[in-house]
């Protein structure tokens, strides 16, 4: 490795947004703070040369520059807002080509300066007179494309009831014949029309929120010893929200509740959303300061947090030998 950076290959650290505690703090408050999901990466480059050719990325970025000098150059996209199947290497003559024309930004960062780059646009960089690194922070913007593949995913599943959809095509059917599968392509199109007439927003909007709440890792949970400190728990026990665990309290019909947690969800009974909304809103909280319930209720309500890993007992140990 030594070898190859002295020959002036870059150095690319990835996912230290799973890695390192100071980034994997700041990379989800700013993912909460925009409601994106976010990632990060370091690069360290040897001095005097470039790290990529000219290219794009299908997220957003920004640059932060830890040390050392680096020149950028950026250009206009050849596609604006590129999708994450839309990759810049499909489209590499384009992005040659456009990379000799006039650029849009032309300048050295600092250590602490930042650079904002929209997905699409453009970019290279190049290390001067000494080593330079810079982290990159991803953001995954959640897009109305998104929301089209959630709709379409609905339909079809919605769709699969419909016994005229389910039909099979005739026997005999000679598939290499447009013509011949007209009448049937074109019934399949009017009734898939007619059930995206029938998809429900809300509905859409929980699947794209499910969808980006799964590409959100909580904190790991050391279950020996949580399953410990959930048989022992007091009035005094502490309890603690799970980091990075993406928490929404949802009222029911039936005048149940249900919190939404990360990939699952959990029912409770009515009386338990004074306590589970107090300890959703601050983060932590004795069992006995549990709002709503009755002494009982309140350790109930605890062991349960913490056997389903919503909640954690802050510096639990394992059983002893």
């Amino acid at each position: 490795m030594l070898r190859l950076f002295a020959d002036g290959s870059t150095v690319v650290l990835q996912g230290l947004h799973r890695l390192w505690p100071p980034l994997i703090e700041f990379a989800d408050q700013l993912a909460a703070d925009l409601g994106h999901p976010t990632q990060v990466n370091a690069y360290v480059t040897p001095p005097s040369s470039r790290g990529f050719d000219a290219h794009y990325d299908v997220h957003d970025v920004f640059v932060l520059q830890v040390a050392g000098q680096k020149h950028w150059t950026i250009h206009e996209p050849v596609l604006r807002d590129p999708l994450r199947t839309q990759v810049w290497t499909d489209r590499r003559e384009e992005v040659a080509a456009a990379a000799t024309r006039e650029p849009v930004i032309d300048a050295v960062l600092e250590p602490g300066d930042v650079l904002y780059l929209p997905r699409g646009f453009l970019h290279s960089a190049t290390a001067l007179g000494e080593i330079s690194a810079h982290l990159t922070i991803g953001i995954h913007s959640v897009t109305r494309w998104g929301a089209a593949e959630a709709a379409l995913d609905l339909v079809r599943t919605l769709a699969a009831e419909d016994p005229a959809l389910r039909g099979s095509l005739p026997l005999g059917v000679d598939l290499a014949d447009p013509d011949g599968l007209r009448d049937d392509v074109t019934a399949v199109v009017e009734g898939l029309r007619e059930w995206l007439a029938r998809v429900d927003p809300a509905e859409v909007a929980e699947r794209l929120r499910a969808r980006t709440w799964a590409q959100v890792r909580p904190e790991p949970v050391a279950p020996l010893a949580q399953a410990t400190a959930a048989a022992t728990l007091s009035p005094e026990t502490v309890l603690r929200l799970r980091p990075r665990l993406r928490c929404v309290l949802r009222d029911e019909d039936d005048g149940r509740v249900t919190l939404i947690g990360g990939r699952r969800t959990h029912s409770f009974p009515g009386s338990a959303r004074p306590a589970l909304a107090e300890l959703l809103a601050v983060g932590e909280l004795k069992v006995g300061d549990l709002p709503g319930l009755e002494p009982g209720d309140r350790l109930t309500l605890a062991r349960r947090l913490v056997t389903e890993s919503v909640a954690l007992v802050p510096d639990a140990a394992p059983p002893g030998p």
